[in-house]
């Protein structure tokens, strides 16, 4: 098998990475795209980083298992299968699901920090920056965590002041301006993000599948 096409997305919390993966994902037969997950790959909740108030603050690219997101990717494009097993909000790692993730002629790699690890990015053939503005982003984190996560508006105010922002502005945001393509996704309209993920995967089909 020829070397495959690597896609890194990146994006802050709310930004619309996960609703632009799965318009993109329909495009394609589950062979001929692999994705790896960047959340996949939290550490140990007890080994994780805590702030001056005891809180565990998920958004530092050291909670990240990063040399084995990169040696599973360099399984991918050696042409070899791995498992891993999924991560899932608030469930004991004894009870997530086994994933099988086989080789397919493009990979996308997604996450909060993808970019900030030199030698992961190195990889990329093409940096997908999904960028959002602030105040759509928070209200959007702010309607998952209260819906999905029984967080408190306290709770999700805290730790996005003290915790999301402060990464996204440092490990994230520096690397928009490299990024080959920049996805604005400030509407709530999903017609704008359906055609961006058309366009894309058109654009993709036509180089590396035919």
């Amino acid at each position: 098998m020829s070397k495959p096409y690597i896609i890194g997305i990146a994006g802050g919390s709310g930004s619309g990475k996960t609703f632009f993966l799965n318009c993109f994902l329909n495009h394609f037969k589950e062979n001929e795209v692999s994705l790896i997950s960047q959340d996949d790959y939290y550490k140990p909740m007890e080994t994780q980083p805590r702030d001056a108030n005891g809180w565990i603050n998920f958004d530092l690219p050291e909670c990240i298992d990063d040399v084995k997101l990169l040696n599973d990717l360099t399984t991918l494009i050696e042409g070899n299968s791995y498992q891993k097993k999924e991560y899932t909000f608030n469930v004991n790692m004894d009870k997530a699901r086994m994933l099988t993730i086989n080789p397919a002629p493009i990979i996308i790699v997604e996450g909060l920090f993808i970019f900030h690890y030199k030698e992961l990015a190195s990889l990329f053939d093409l940096r997908v920056f999904m960028d959002a503005e602030e105040e759509i982003t928070l209200n959007r984190r702010l309607k998952r965590d209260m819906k999905h996560r029984g967080y408190t508006h306290e709770m999700i105010m805290y730790q996005w002041e003290n915790h999301v922002l402060p990464a996204y502005k440092q490990f994230l945001l520096p690397y928009k301006d490299a990024a080959h393509l920049i996805i604005e996704n400030n509407s709530h309209v999903a017609d704008d993000i359906i055609r961006e993920s058309e366009a894309l995967s058109q654009t993709l089909r036509e180089k590396i599948l035919q």
